[in-house]
């Protein structure tokens, strides 16, 4: 194959680009690929907008799931749990970007149907039920057709630099507030009706974290922190617009956006969790619903956490509308119609996935349980070992075919558990 990673910024498929490694060319781009993607992408995208778009494509709904995950496996669990997937993450990506030289967006639409309506209605004083701005499937047609569609129409996925550094700040505002709102709820929980306090537990067991816990719920925990590490269908568009491109200098955008998006999804989880410990909802903005009702603070980080959802659908737009152009287009020149349509056919498709999919927990589960250990464990593991002309009994062979296995195994012996799971309700 000659398609280059320039071929792919015009509308190429993520793994094209993909040829038999040659050790000469482990470290940098060759002149001719390096002066093809600079006359197409020049200047390129720097560094910095480069983590933000990264880190927008790894951080999403998936922050929303992570301290249920920590009270079903316990801190250190979770601790360990998280760290695994995240140093696996960044050498998943090293795999695909070494073939690249050599050579879900649903779960964020129903947050929005389930949450924007609720911290609407917390601004609101009396009964309002029955509004249009009030039911979740209107606000997420509306959303659609004016923030998402046309934010998915831009041709180059830098252009979204400036949007994915703003839900990078909304994330941090929502990490910090899960640690300020801490201290704001009691433990034992107690819920505040016609300004009587009921308590939730008498049990002072209730508010000691676990270290260690294992349930059946614990079947979500590899497809949930899977899920919020999913970011690969985005490498390599963003690598062939980053500026002065190199593997060295991909791989240190890819190891400092998931380095930072851990740090936060740990400290989110772990104050989630230290809040509302055993009762913490599969999606966290549900507890500081029922036990902070309109409280300024927690309905503003409402606002930016949805607002930062709905920025990250346009990235995970393009390495879909990408594929699709790879698989039924390449032999076409680029038409803004077909672009256009193939942009509004996916939005309609995962529109139709939001409004109808009951519970968040279910997509997390799911679709980290297969989609995301594909891509994550599976497919670059399964690539490299196709491609590479090493060793089988090389340390990146031994390491691929490691990945590989190991995304098999986990992939399916969850599945099996959510399955069970479903099954005995």
């Amino acid at each position: 194959m000659e398609a280059s990673c320039g071929s792919i910024s015009a509308e190429r498929g993520w793994l094209v680009s993909a040829q038999q490694p040659e050790e000469a060319a482990a470290e940098e781009l060759s002149p001719l690929l390096s002066n093809e993607l600079h006359r197409q992408v020049s200047p390129g995208v720097s560094f910095g907008f480069s983590v933000f778009n990264l880190m927008n494509a790894i951080m999403g709904s998936g922050i929303l799931g992570l301290a249920y995950v920590m009270a079903n496996t316990g801190i250190l669990g979770f601790s360990f749990l998280l760290l695994m997937v995240a140093l696996l993450g960044s050498y998943s990506v090293h795999l695909l970007l070494s073939m690249c030289i050599q050579t879900a967006m649903s779960s964020y639409l129903l947050i929005i149907k389930t949450e924007l309506p609720a911290a609407i209605s917390e601004f609101l004083t009396g009964d309002y039920s029955g509004s249009w701005y009030l039911d979740g499937q209107t606000l997420l047609i509306i959303i659609c057709v004016g923030i998402v569609f046309p934010l998915a129409l831009l041709p180059k996925i830098g252009f979204l630099g400036y949007t994915s550094s703003l839900s990078f700040f909304f994330m941090v505002f929502f990490a910090l507030v899960i640690i300020i709102k801490k201290w704001a709820i009691p433990c034992p929980l107690t819920l505040n009706h016609t300004e009587e306090f009921f308590q939730i537990s008498n049990a002072t067991d209730d508010c000691k974290p676990k270290l260690f816990h294992f349930s059946k719920e614990s079947a979500y925990a590899i497809p949930t922190m899977a899920f919020s590490f999913l970011c690969h269908t985005s490498i390599l568009p963003i690598y062939c617009e980053l500026q002065s491109p190199s593997k060295k200098r991909m791989q240190n955008v890819t190891n400092t956006a998931i380095a930072l998006s851990f740090l936060i999804y740990f400290i989110s989880a772990l104050f989630g969790y230290l809040t509302f410990y055993d009762k913490v909802e599969s999606e966290l903005l549900q507890g500081y619903s029922k036990y902070l009702p309109h409280d300024v603070v927690v309905m503003t980080v409402k606002l930016c956490i949805l607002f930062a959802v709905l920025l990250t659908v346009p990235l995970i737009h393009f390495p879909a509308r990408k594929a699709l152009m790879m698989m039924f287009f390449s032999n076409f020149p680029f038409s803004w119609i077909l672009h256009s349509l193939i942009t509004l056919v996916l939005n309609i498709i995962i529109l139709l996935l939001a409004i109808y999919v009951p519970d968040i927990r279910n997509v997390f589960g799911v679709v980290g349980a297969s989609t995301s250990t594909c891509l994550i464990f599976v497919f670059p593991g399964l690539f490299y070992l196709k491609l590479s002309r090493e060793d089988f009994l090389s340390w990146k062979k031994l390491g691929a075919f490691v990945l590989l296995i190991s995304g098999i195994l986990l992939g399916n012996f969850s599945l099996a558990l959510i399955v069970f799971d479903w099954i005995n309700k």
